[in-house]
């Protein structure tokens, strides 16, 4: 909803989620690495992937693909690709989701973005360069996307990166075209287990307004 001219400065507009709803995804949300022993359903993963999948990516091309990990023979085969401060927290998360993006977006994007030819934008050797980016970048973006629907849903969230890339591909993603991205472990966290938060740089330490 557009504000009226003349709007106080500092007010949100009233289409603005409230505190609750912003502590959820932003101020009180947590990097977990404890788990509490509540599964997450399949239904649950599936209304995860229709909230991440709508915000923007270049040109609608939504390069991001997961396997979301479950059972313990798949975490068992994921367990040789961590790096050993990351086994036991992972090895207890009812989901482990490995982010990966689809280095051959650009070919389904006839589809996903009709109204111009965006394929050609894409293809070619000569574009490899420029796919790999697209592809990191939006791949990337994506990621963040899922982390904060995953809140927005009431599950905690625990990405990392601290895993061998070429292991993991070659283990989960063979054949594919597929590329690991980061890993993040999804479930109920234990609040018990959180170490204080640490600081934040301010607004003037990385912001110039212009």
């Amino acid at each position: 909803m557009n504000e009226p001219a003349g709007t106080p400065p500092g007010r949100l507009p009233e289409s603005a989620l409230d505190s609750r709803s912003l502590d959820l995804l932003f101020g009180k949300a947590r990097t977990h690495t404890a788990w509490l022993e509540r599964a997450v359903e399949p239904a649950l993963l599936r209304r995860l992937h229709d909230l991440w999948k709508m915000p923007p990516t270049s040109a609608n091309c939504s390069p991001q693909r997961v396997l979301f990990l479950v059972s313990t023979e798949a975490k068992q085969r994921l367990r040789p690709h961590l790096l050993a401060g990351n086994v036991a927290q992972t090895m207890s998360a009812p989901v482990t989701a490995i982010l990966a993006y689809d280095l051959a977006y650009h070919e389904h994007l006839p589809r996903l973005f009709p109204r111009a030819d965006a394929r050609a934008w894409f293809a070619g050797d000569d574009k490899q360069a420029l796919r790999q980016a697209t592809a990191f970048r939006n791949g990337s973006l994506q990621g963040a996307y899922l982390m904060l629907a995953a809140r927005a849903l009431g599950l905690d969230c625990g990405p990392m990166s601290g895993f061998d890339n070429a292991g993991v591909d070659e283990a989960f993603l063979a054949g594919t075209g597929w590329r690991s991205n980061f890993l993040c472990n999804l479930g109920h966290g234990d609040p018990k287990a959180l170490h204080p938060r640490s600081p934040r740089f301010d607004f003037d330490e990385v912001c110039r307004i212009l």
